[in-house]
Parts: structure tokens; sequence; C-alpha cells
């Protein structure tokens, strides 16, 4: 089902060098894995690889490097229903490179590379303005400059253009930047990051929910791996919960989320059925290897909601 709500991702691409190990390494000690693959991610390109497969009109604005692999993720984007025309191939620049390592429990650890994602710069986002005010909404990480996040989200923000922010990887974030966001959607990390609340069960994300609200976001969207998700709406929250799978590997579980979850936001669907959507979707992905690979198309979710009942 396609939505004609635009919607338009703005992040980065990654090439991910992906090994799978018994266990993470510890300093100095060399370890023999399996399962090696090259796949493509980036937290931006997940995202908008899981809005196309799930069905949104998605347009990504996004920085490539010069090299054989960024003209194979174009293409290979195009491939999933993304439009790709404000992709910029960034000339002396490799492609983003994330290494990543994936243990026996399908945790993973993760190094990166920035490349061409550090060109995102905030004349490349002024040049797609046009592109950001004609959508409906603007989902937003945190693995491109973040001045360039900001400007556009100010854009979107006075183009009453919903603005939704996976604030990804981990960090601090200015006031200036919250204040622009409409929905945002941190993991137990990211919200301990934001508001210094430890999320181990529902009474805590509901106290990191309160402290996002009062920074002026209306909906607060916790992911909690397996469990599901915390779904705060102008301070009243709820666990939305998981689907019970055998997870392979977590790598692209958040991004397919957000993806998904927007999607469905965007075809007038409630937070609540829009959040159990992306659970779905999540689940799915984990029952794969690899980032975008692992991604599923909106017949595989539907027809996953139709079998599954939630935890």
């Amino acid at each position: 089902m396609s939505s004609s709500q635009k919607l338009v991702v703005l992040g980065s691409i990654n090439a991910d060098h992906i090994l799978t190990l018994e266990h993470f390494p510890h300093p100095g000690q060399t370890l023999t894995g399996h399962n090696y693959q090259v796949a493509f991610g980036g937290k931006g390109a997940n995202q908008a690889v899981a809005a196309g497969r799930s069905g949104a009109d998605i347009s990504f604005i996004a920085c490539l490097g010069e090299d054989a692999i960024g003209a194979q993720i174009k293409q290979q984007l195009a491939q999933d229903r993304v439009d790709t025309h404000a992709i910029q191939t960034v000339a002396q620049q490799s492609t983003g490179v994330a290494l990543i390592f994936v243990n026996a429990v399908a945790e993973n650890c993760i190094g990166i590379c920035a490349g061409a994602n550090a060109c995102l710069s905030t004349d490349y986002v002024q040049q797609h303005a046009e592109l950001i005010r004609s959508a409906q909404a603007l989902l937003l990480q945190l693995e491109t400059p973040l001045e360039s996040i900001i400007a556009a989200a100010k854009i979107a923000q006075q183009a009453n253009v919903k603005v939704i922010l996976n604030p990804a990887p981990a960090r601090e974030l200015p006031e200036e930047l919250l204040r622009l966001v409409d929905i945002i959607t941190p993991n137990e990390t990211e919200a301990l990051s934001l508001t210094g609340v430890i999320v181990h069960d529902e009474k805590d994300a509901a106290e990191a929910a309160y402290v996002l609200h009062s920074k002026g976001i209306k909906t607060v969207v916790i992911t909690m791996g397996s469990r599901g998700v915390w779904l705060s709406e102008n301070g009243q929250g709820q666990l939305v919960a998981g689907f019970k799978v055998k997870a392979v590997d977590t790598i692209a579980a958040g991004d397919t989320f957000n993806g998904a979850f927007v999607t469905a936001l965007l075809e007038g669907k409630t937070a609540l059925d829009a959040a159990r959507f992306g659970n779905a979707a999540a689940a799915i992905a984990v029952t794969r290897s690899g980032g975008q690979p692992s991604v599923p198309w909106r017949e595989e979710i539907d027809a996953f909601l139709n079998t599954q009942t939630a935890l």
C-alpha cells in the first residue's frame, strides 16, 4: 500500500562489514569469526529502505563517496523504492564504512568511519529545502553533521512538516534541536544520554519520557528490544508489546522500526497501531542477517501481523 503522504529521510549511508564471533574480543585478542559479509547500511539508508519497502513515498537526502560501492548502493536504494535524486556523490571521498561484530546472542558492537557522510553540509541541506517543505514528515538520525540536522529540522518546522528524530548513535543533544522535534524514538541507551534515566522497566521508561516531554516533545517512543516500545503521547504512556521471534542479529532492528513506524503514521494509523506495525517489521528483521538485507517488505509485515499475537 503506497502512502499519498510524502516522507523525507536525511541521513547516513555506510557499507557494513559484518563478522560473527562467539564473543567480542578483549584488547589484544584475535578471534576467528564466521559468516563474513558486506551489506549496505547506515542509519539513514536503513530507515529509508525500511520506509520504501513498507510502502512510503520517500525521498532520501544523503552523500555517497566516489567509489564503486557508492554506485552500487544508490542503485539498490532505487530498487527499494527510494527516490535517490537528492543523494550526492562527493568527489575524492569514500562512502561511509561500519565495521560490525555480532556475538553468539545476536548483540553487536560497531565502529564507524563517516567518509562522505561528513560532507552532508548545511549548504547541501539548503539546496534541498524545497524537498523538505514539500513533505509531511522528516525523519532524522545522528550519523551526519549536527548543524545540518538542525538546519533541516528548522526548515521542516517552519513549513509545519512533522519532525521525527531517532537520536542514534547516543549522544547529548542541544535544546535547540530538541525544541524542533515532534516525535523522538530513542532506545534505552539513547534515552539515558538524553534524560539521565536508566531504563530497566516500564516505570523507568515513563520517567524518561516525562523528561523528554518537558523539553517540548509531544510524542516519545522508547524502543526496548524484544519487549517492544514505550509509547508516550502528551504524558500518557503504555507498553506496546513486541513479538516473540528467534533473533539472528539485531543490526537494523531499530532502523527498521523507525522506517515502518513513520510510514504507518503517514498512512493515518494511530501512534499505537503504527508502533505495533513497526514492532512487526523489526521482529522480522532480527530473524535475518545484515542491515538492509534484513528489512522486510510490506507484504511480509502485513502477513506477519495477520498470524502473530503480541507477547
